[in-house]
């Protein structure tokens, strides 16, 4: 009589049951303890659904796990990191796993089901991801704010954001994820649009409106398209900016046919007033070029290079409080010991 062959991972325990033998059960796939499956998990849904079926009622997916399975954007820094993390209530044992990575949690996270699975929620998992920025560590200022727009976007709101950060006493990361808050703005589709909207902002432009459905100027019923970073208003001067700012990332945007599409879509745009700059990867890649590029955009919107500034556009991966202890413990180690004060 042929065993029953679960086409889900399971545990030795519930292989035992089915009637396997533990000998059989050693000629399975190990790819944790104490779990078995016919072939070996591949991406990491299917190394979470391998653990999950060993994990406690009470676990879930946290961190850098939660972030992959909720589809967010990580740096490749974070990417690196290929340990699955999991979160318990503070007063559970402590998990102890190979390749497994257990947090115990003070205070309560909304837990979501992504891919069948239990997930810290997104606005949670991206506080928790404030544990890992500091000096050696993965996360820096710009990768919160990306990850942070994509929260925001998938929420419609930066405010759940704000709110799971105010949940929190003393979290780590709390300085550069207040900061990052500065910043982050629903309506993002991509890291690199998001990237553009921060260097041309922190170069003292206007903040956009991003991807804005563009109405005809004939028939607001009729869309000509959606602007990544879009401007309109009216100078001082009376002159009318209406400005399109398209990231093209060559990932979608270099084969003949989406050129020739883009080229249509921008002329469509250009035909009704609009002036369309396009930004593409190395137009961030350099310090000239993305003054030079910031300088275009400040052209068009009006704003003279006078008050620009020009040299905070690079990315920024330590928070402005990273950065000042950073000056107080240098400019205190050449002092030398400080006197208390009177």
């Amino acid at each position: 009589m042929a065993l029953p062959v679960p086409d889900v991972p399971f545990t030795v325990a519930q292989g035992r049951a089915l009637g396997w033998t533990d000998r059989q059960l050693a000629m399975l796939d190990r790819p944790f303890r104490g779990v078995r499956c016919l072939s070996p998990p591949t991406g990491i849904v299917e190394q979470c659904q391998a653990l999950r079926c060993a994990l406690p009622d009470n676990a879930s997916f946290s961190h850098t796990t939660a972030a992959a399975l909720h589809g967010l954007p990580l740096s490749y820094a974070l990417e690196a990191d290929d340990r699955l993390h999991v979160i318990r209530p503070i007063d559970a044992p402590h998990l102890r796993r190979a390749n497994v990575v257990g947090h115990r949690a003070v205070h309560a996270r909304a837990v979501t089901t992504t891919h069948g699975l239990p997930v810290v929620g997104l606005a949670d998992t991206w506080v928790d991801l404030g544990e890992l920025a500091g000096r050696g560590k993965p996360l820096g200022l710009d990768d919160a704010i990306v990850i942070g727009d994509a929260c925001a976007t998938a929420l419609e709101g930066v405010e759940p954001l704000n709110r799971a950060l105010a949940r929190r006493v003393r979290p780590r990361g709390k300085a550069l994820l207040t900061e990052a808050l500065e910043l982050i703005r629903v309506g993002s589709w991509s890291p690199r649009e998001t990237q553009a909207r921060i260097m041309l902002v922190r170069a003292g432009l206007p903040g956009p409106a991003l991807n804005r459905p563009i109405p005809a100027s004939w028939n607001e019923d009729l869309i000509l398209g959606y602007g990544d970073l879009v401007w309109e208003f009216r100078l001082p001067s009376g002159r009318e900016v209406r400005v399109i700012g398209e990231y093209q990332g060559a990932e979608f945007h270099s084969s003949d046919e989406q050129r020739a599409h883009d080229a249509i879509r921008r002329r469509r745009f250009e035909r009704d007033g609009w002036v369309v700059i396009e930004l593409w990867a190395t137009d961030l890649a350099t310090t000239q070029a993305r003054w030079s590029a910031i300088r275009r955009f400040a052209t068009e919107l009006g704003v003279p290079e006078s008050s620009l500034t020009l040299q905070d556009t690079d990315p920024h991966f330590f928070s402005r409080h990273a950065i000042d202890e950073a000056i107080a413990r240098t400019t205190a180690g050449a002092l030398g010991p400080l006197e208390p004060a009177p």
